[in-house]
């Protein structure tokens, strides 16, 4: 495990550990140019603070959305994001790859 991986796990374990809802998505699958590789993980906290990355800045809106979504719901997500979505195209997700984030509420 990576320095960057720990530090998101630790501050996901911190923020869990003051009472705070948390949600971690995780890169599990790329085709193509991605901008991060599969095992990049973010952390995000129920007022949208988060650490990590999973698109280099390109899809992380979409994907904090779909995380504050998993928190208050508690249902797993699987976004997928790719240059021919018109919502890759929306979020600037434009590198001519696609990414597949899995979403879950930690507990």
């Amino acid at each position: 495990m990576s320095a960057a991986e720990q530090d998101v796990l630790t501050t996901a374990a911190g923020w869990l550990g003051a009472g705070r809802k948390v949600a971690l998505g995780t890169v599990v699958k790329t085709w193509g140019s991605s901008p991060r590789p599969a095992g990049s993980q973010i952390a995000i906290r129920d007022d949208g603070a988060f650490i990590g990355s999973v698109s280099g800045g390109c899809v992380e809106g979409a994907v904090i959305e779909g995380a504050l979504d998993t928190m208050k719901d508690r249902k797993i997500r699987k976004l997928e994001f790719g240059v021919s979505d018109e919502q890759a195209w929306a979020v600037g997700l434009a590198c001519g790859g696609r990414i597949e984030v899995f979403v879950e509420p930690l507990s």
